[in-house]
C-alpha cells in the first residue's frame, strides 16, 4: 500500500513540479540563458544544479514575475 501511495504522490510531482528546468522556465517565459543567468547570479530565483543542468524554483518565478 506504502508503494502504491508513494507512485501516486510521484505521478502528480511529474505533472506539476516544484521545480523547472532552464529549458522549459526559457520558454514559458520566453527569455534568453543569459537572462536566467542574471537572475540565478543575483539571488533572485532559487535553483539548484544537478549534474550540470539547472533548475529552478516555479513559485520564486512566479512570484518575481507577479511582482512586474
Amino acid at each position: 500500500r506504502k508503494i502504491i501511495e508513494h507512485s501516486q504522490t510521484t505521478d502528480k510531482e511529474s505533472l506539476d513540479p516544484e521545480w523547472l528546468k532552464s529549458g522549459v522556465v526559457r520558454k514559458l517565459m520566453d527569455m534568453s540563458a543569459g537572462s536566467l543567468q542574471n537572475l540565478r547570479v543575483t539571488g533572485k530565483v532559487r535553483f539548484k544544479k544537478v549534474l550540470g543542468s539547472y533548475y529552478y524554483n516555479k513559485a520564486d518565478l512566479r512570484k518575481l514575475f507577479a511582482e512586474e
